[in-house]
């Protein structure tokens, strides 16, 4: 099965551009005021309207409220909501987009009552735990911990590098992959080379 590679966390065209050529399935655009990736909605439309066909654009909420994504929808034309937050099932389904839902994962972390209770989900977004950071840590977490029959697709996040990704693939056999931090020169800022060497190594691996 081919991997799919999502490169989270766009904020230049430049990033964009190479990572479209790269080969990557989607992009990711972060709509929270506390990261370092964070876009507007106009910076985010603009970006979005530079995308290839086929490729997706996908949108991060962590915990906004619903008259925020509101509003982002109406200006960006978004393919997929991913929720990185504490949203219940409800939260996620009431905007009537697919999305995707993100869960921070430990040793207490149920991973099949979370697919039971998000099974409208196109997907779970697996990502380290870290208290008080809900994502693009750079940190890798135990994929043991990963039950073998998951009964939804899985997006492996979390401490991913060009270097880690195809043993990553070897062991978790995922739907897809998703990188921020580790093709990244400075926080929000990608490295052209590393986004290619990641995508590279995905797809030799799969």
């Amino acid at each position: 099965m081919a991997v799919r590679v999502k490169i989270c966390g766009i904020t230049r065209q430049q990033d964009l551009h190479a990572a479209c050529v790269a080969g990557a399935d989607a992009l990711g655009f972060v709509f929270y005021a506390k990261s370092p990736r964070n876009v507007s909605p106009e910076l985010a439309a603009e970006l979005v309207r530079a995308l290839p066909p086929f490729v997706q654009s996908v949108g991060l909420f962590v915990n906004a409220a619903p008259a925020f994504i509101e509003a982002v929808l109406k200006v960006v034309p978004l393919d997929l909501l991913q929720f990185h937050g504490d949203e219940t099932p409800a939260d996620c389904a009431r905007f009537g987009r697919p999305y995707i839902k993100a869960v921070r994962v430990n040793q207490d972390t149920d991973l099949l009552k979370c697919a039971a209770d998000f099974e409208a989900a196109r997907g779970l977004l697996l990502d380290a735990w870290v208290p008080g950071v809900p994502g693009g840590t750079g940190e890798r977490f135990d994929w043991g911990l990963i039950p073998p029959d998951m009964p939804m697709p899985v997006i492996l996040s979390g401490g991913l590098t060009p270097e880690n990704v195809a043993e990553a693939l070897q062991r978790v056999h995922p739907w897809a992959v998703d990188v921020s931090s580790g093709v990244e020169v400075s926080k929000g800022i990608k490295d052209a080379h590393k986004i290619a060497q990641f995508i590279a190594k995905a797809k030799e691996a799969s």
